[in-house]
């Protein structure tokens, strides 16, 4: 049996509706995203419309590119759709093609946008499952219930279009639409989902990482690496930048009392985002600290930490608890990379006693103890920024370095 040669898929918006004035430009943005996560199908050409973007084909395998559009923010659904001049012989006659071949239970649901249409939707939805039952009964049948297959006949100004396999996309906001944060990506499982969540809501990350050579490895750096580049699928590119950050590790342990180390250790690394930030046109911070998980995510240290920064810090799962985090990076496809045993700088130096509820006089004057200025502007400077691709393969490091 020949494969039905669909022509479009049309994708739907999702939270989009929302938005008002500003629709217009969301779709713009929702569709230079798609073309970008699309661009090794050269044949595929986009069209928006207010309410719908068609992606006409062109002969490519809808299922092939299928995969790909699940990834990008800001898709409610697509469907595989085939198009039919406005006249009820041309309408039926593609409703058979749509259906050919398949089994179960359907349900017509006809759309009459083109109000001049001479056949109401009721009348409409009665003639094509009377001609797609003639055709395949008795291995079709009506359920409008819960439908097998919900078969949607569209009727435009300009054509009909058919479907009915509608796949659920992620939802959410276009990724840049919201304009641009860092991440602070550890080797761990919050970190990523904290990046995840945070592109659903339209706004493109770039990642930072602490990396404590040589206590912490190659091996944890590549982790980290591999992690930016599972979920640049989602934005279809991620900026890293990796810090150099044992120098200042080992002052703070030096001089500092153990059980105030990590929070003056994170006093450091967001001092250092925020001016990464500033650098790269970021406007706030993301991490994935989670109400209550370690010593420094209790509210006290937060709001200690917190103080050494002035643009807003975001932290995405700080209500989830471990499991829902946990089953979302399985879902995203990062939890097998995050529990890989490479350990990064937090766990190392880690301290057995660290303090939950630390007083803001005495973490300042833990800090007067050594001189910090110039090993975060050192930091800064010998930061390693590089451009990672879903395509990234870091067994060969073939890492592109083009740095924006």
């Amino acid at each position: 049996m020949d494969k039905l040669k669909y022509e479009y898929i049309l994708v739907r918006f999702g939270e989009l509706s929302t938005k008002g004035k500003n629709k217009n430009d969301f779709i713009k943005r929702l569709a230079v995203n798609m073309q970008r996560a699309l661009k090794d199908y050269p044949d595929l050409r986009f069209e928006r419309t207010r309410d719908h973007i068609y992606i006409h084909l062109n002969g490519t395998d809808p299922d092939e590119i299928a995969p790909i559009l699940q990834k990008v923010f800001g898709l409610r659904s697509f469907a595989k759709t085939i198009k039919a001049e406005n006249n009820e012989e041309a309408i039926l006659e593609a409703s058979r093609q749509l259906m050919k071949g398949k089994e179960g239970t359907f349900k017509v649901i006809t759309r009459r946008a083109n109000k001049n249409f001479p056949i109401h939707s009721d009348e409409m939805n009665r003639k094509v499952a009377s001609a797609i039952l003639h055709e395949y009964g008795p291995g079709l049948k009506v359920d409008v219930h819960e439908p097998d297959y919900p078969v949607i006949v569209e009727i435009r100004n300009d054509a009909t279009y058919l479907m009915a396999e509608t796949v659920l996309g992620l939802g959410g906001y276009p990724v840049g639409a919201g304009g641009k944060a860092l991440l602070m990506l550890s080797g761990g499982i919050d970190s990523p989902i904290a990046g995840y969540l945070t592109m659903k809501r339209g706004v493109e990350i770039e990642c930072i990482h602490y990396a404590s050579m040589p206590y912490t490895s190659q091996e944890a750096l590549n982790k980290v690496k591999e992690l930016a580049r599972i979920i640049s699928r989602y934005q279809g590119r991620i900026k890293l930048h990796i810090v150099p950050f044992t120098q200042t590790q080992l002052e703070i342990y030096r001089n500092c009392d153990e059980q105030y180390a990590i929070t003056i250790m994170r006093r450091m690394m967001y001092r250092i985002a925020q001016q990464i930030s500033e650098k790269n046109g970021c406007l706030a911070i993301v991490n994935g600290e989670s109400i209550g998980q370690v010593a420094s995510q209790t509210l006290e240290s937060m709001s200690v930490i917190n103080k050494v920064v002035d643009i807003p810090v975001i932290r995405p799962v700080v209500t989830y608890d471990k499991l829902e985090i946990i089953d979302l990076a399985q879902k995203i496809g990062t939890y097998e990379t995050s529990i890989l045993p490479y350990e990064d700088c937090c766990t190392i130096f880690t301290p057995k006693n660290p303090v939950t509820r630390p007083h803001i006089n005495k973490v300042i004057n833990q800090e007067e103890r050594f001189d910090w200025q110039p090993l975060i502007e050192k930091a800064v400077e010998d930061t390693e920024t590089m451009m990672i691709y879903p395509t990234t393969s870091f067994e060969t490091e073939e890492v592109r370095e083009d740095i924006l």
